[in-house]
């Protein structure tokens, strides 16, 4: 007897969904994201090749990294001068007294061979010889050093200066005191303070011009006000506006407005806080419980009993934690500033990089990156108490 196989129905289902790379669309977007990524490749002109070539320009700022000028040896020096003019008069006697060094010739013209002859200096002691312009600027001709009977003699091309009235130097280094803080140190130290101070004053400004704005610019309470929408839009407005424009261009326009220093850092850091600060403030204001609003406004308070008694206290830990991080961020921003004339530890650093002063301008930067990371890790703490 033949069995018959009964064949069971197959149930009706849906059909197996595609896999999520399956489906043309990723590939058109991949092909997309390789076309911008191929276009900005070439807009932005990036060429890995010029890291390798181009490594022995920052040696030397990489070096000073490791040793930046943070202390010093009071040095104890002997030093004698002697005049140089350019032209035709005869420069004035040099002053008397101590070491004596005289030159071969006392004018002359940019170029010219001069041999500077000590004698009268400490014995057998390394020296260095000085050029110094008129308006003090000085740069190095040589260096020697002095013979049993306390002399020397080194000859020098005439530099290449600014004005006619020339001073020669020599000097030699006889003893050295104990460490001290270096002057380069004093002077960041002096302009770390200012940049906080910068900073805080900045976001000072920014808080007391923000807090007010920042309920016009909460749609939960304009919205029943008479034209509560035109006010939430003009103010929103005003803060996208503000906050797009970078506190490094305000800062240039405030350093023409009232010129350079910390006032037009404090302005530019200001100005930008209170957008930055207005737009933190009105969403937190936008995000409190509506339960307390309602139940004062039950009561029959007015719009500015309802802010007093419902809104402040669900916002005051907030604004507080905003605050300390916008403090924060622009103690940052403040070094940037400083590069374009608005105070701070920022003008210096400028100038060490453009003197080619890698030691000074590392001890700058470390100084930064002490202050920064302990601000962060005191707002932090700070923020996470309150919240």
């Amino acid at each position: 007897m033949a069995v018959e196989e009964i064949s069971r129905p197959r149930r009706a289902g849906r059909a197996r969904p595609a896999l999520w790379y399956q489906s043309w669309r990723v590939y058109l977007a991949v092909f997309v994201a390789l076309l911008a990524y191929a276009y900005g490749w070439r807009v932005t002109q990036i060429h890995l090749g010029e890291l390798w070539r181009g490594a022995y320009l920052i040696r030397p700022f990489i070096a000073a990294l490791a040793s930046p000028d943070v202390v010093a040896r009071e040095q104890q020096l002997q030093r004698g001068t002697a005049y140089f003019y350019y032209g035709g008069e005869r420069p004035a006697a040099a002053p008397g007294g101590g070491p004596r060094l005289t030159l071969s010739r006392v004018t002359g013209a940019i170029g010219d061979r001069v041999t500077a002859a000590g004698e009268g200096f400490a014995p057998n002691r390394r020296g260095v010889l000085w050029w110094e312009n008129q308006v003090g600027q000085r740069q190095q001709l040589g260096s020697f050093t002095t013979d049993a009977q306390g002399r020397f003699s080194l000859a020098f091309t005439a530099p290449e200066v600014q004005g006619t009235h020339n001073m020669v130097i020599a000097e030699v280094l006889i003893g050295e005191g104990p460490l001290r803080p270096s002057q380069t140190l004093l002077v960041v130290l002096d302009r770390m303070v200012e940049t906080v101070f910068l900073a805080l004053m900045g976001t000072t400004m920014g808080v007391v011009f923000a807090v007010p704005l920042s309920f016009l610019g909460a749609k939960n309470l304009t919205a029943s006000l008479p034209a509560g929408g035109v006010v939430y839009g003009v103010t929103r407005t005003f803060f996208n506006l503000m906050r797009s424009i970078e506190a490094l261009v305000l800062a240039i326009i405030f350093t023409v407005w009232v010129g350079l220093g910390p006032f037009a850092g404090v302005l530019a850091l200001g100005v930008h806080s209170i957008a930055s600060l207005g737009k933190l403030y009105s969403e937190a204001i936008e995000s409190i419980d509506a339960g307390p609003i309602e139940a004062v406004t039950a009561t029959g308070a007015s719009a500015l009993q309802v802010v007093r008694y419902a809104v402040v206290p669900q916002i005051v830990p907030q604004f507080i934690a905003f605050t300390i991080y916008r403090w924060d961020i622009n103690v940052r921003f403040s070094t940037v500033i400083g590069f374009v004339g608005g105070g701070g530890i920022g003008f210096v650093l400028q100038q060490y990089i453009n003197l080619l002063q890698w030691r000074q301008a590392a001890t700058a930067l470390w100084m930064i990156a002490l202050v920064v990371a302990a601000l962060d890790y005191t707002s932090a703490v700070v923020r996470e108490r309150i919240i």
